[in-house]
């Protein structure tokens, strides 16, 4: 084969695998052309293409939706990599060169993780490297999962208490769980608080699709308790102020406190679990060197308690919270 046709054939080569790798993550012929600015018939060109030198069967086709054969989730596996790296290649080479100054960093997070566990290390990646765009999307729960999955956003930082198959967590930083009330609630100055007592109250809580309420109607049904929520609310500086207005009492994580609210504060750890707060990836993604940069910053800020995190998640003592929170 001439030395031209080599290249030719290498080219298209890369480019039937970008768009193969792109329709087996999204599930979709033409989800995949939006994604790397090709026509929806193109894409299924190069797809097709690449089934026959290979001799096989990629996808199995079912209406507008295509799902990847055994065959084909093999070859994803060798391929996304591949891809992943060419697709990389200018940036991966300029860290090895030691200069970070061009790119983007997406970052899924959810509200509370944006306002308490992100500012300094935003602060320091910013102050490093002006030359990345870095992007911070709000998003919670299945959300935040979805984005990573569908390669929209190159890491999450959040909670999870189990981690799906196809993504990896490594805590970063932990808090604990605590009962807040308005300054003058008879609750609020008792060294020791019970279930049964806090049961008396009404809780304000965050929606009940989030963990903090499952979580929370899991404890009080192990202990035989019943409790009632006089107020469901989005966001724990928004649960703060209704519980300083006096409207009802929280149990919230301490993570959120600055201690300079008007609140009373008791402990709950004997009752509910801790919950960490780290880096949650899609498992096998090529890692951009600014996506690692942030993981060497986000470890600075949190050295003491990552290494906490750490050694209780190798002795199996670490709580985990269900689905990317705020």
């Amino acid at each position: 084969m001439a030395a031209s046709q080599q290249i030719h054939y290498k080219q298209n080569r890369l480019k039937q695998l970008r768009a193969f790798c792109h329709a087996a993550r999204t599930g979709s012929v033409s989800a995949a052309a939006e994604k790397i600015f090709l026509s929806q018939p193109t894409v299924s060109l190069q797809i097709q293409a690449l089934e026959r030198e290979l001799d096989t069967v990629l996808f199995e086709r079912r209406g507008p939706k295509i799902r990847l054969t055994p065959e084909g989730e093999l070859l994803y596996e060798l391929a996304q990599p591949l891809v992943e790296g060419m697709d990389k290649l200018h940036e991966t080479f300029s860290v090895q060169c030691g200069r970070i100054d061009q790119g983007t960093l997406d970052i899924a997070a959810g509200e509370s993780t944006i306002l308490y566990i992100l500012p300094e290390p935003v602060r320091r990646f910013v102050d490093q490297y002006p030359g990345i765009e870095l992007r911070l999307h709000n998003v919670t729960g299945r959300d935040g999962l979805a984005m990573l999955r569908a390669d929209e956003v190159d890491l999450a930082v959040g909670s999870l208490m189990e981690v799906p198959d196809d993504v990896t967590y490594r805590p970063v930083v932990t808090y604990g769980p605590v009962l807040i009330t308005p300054q003058d609630h008879p609750l609020a100055n008792k060294r020791d608080v019970t279930l049964a007592e806090i049961a008396e109250y009404g809780l304000i809580l965050p929606p009940r699709h989030l963990s903090t309420w499952r979580m929370v109607d899991l404890v009080f049904r192990q202990h035989n308790l019943s409790y009632k929520v006089t107020l469901e609310a989005g966001g724990w500086e928004v649960i703060k102020k209704y519980v300083e207005l006096g409207l009802g009492i929280s149990i919230v994580t301490d993570v959120c406190l600055t201690g300079k609210e008007a609140l009373g504060r008791v402990p709950l750890e004997q009752y509910f679990p801790r919950r960490s707060y780290g880096i949650v990836l899609r498992r096998g993604k090529f890692l951009s060197a600014q996506t690692k940069k942030f993981q060497e910053i986000l470890d600075q800020v949190y050295p003491e308690a990552a290494a906490h995190v750490a050694r209780q998640q190798r002795s199996g003592d670490v709580d985990w919270e269900d689905g990317l929170l705020g």
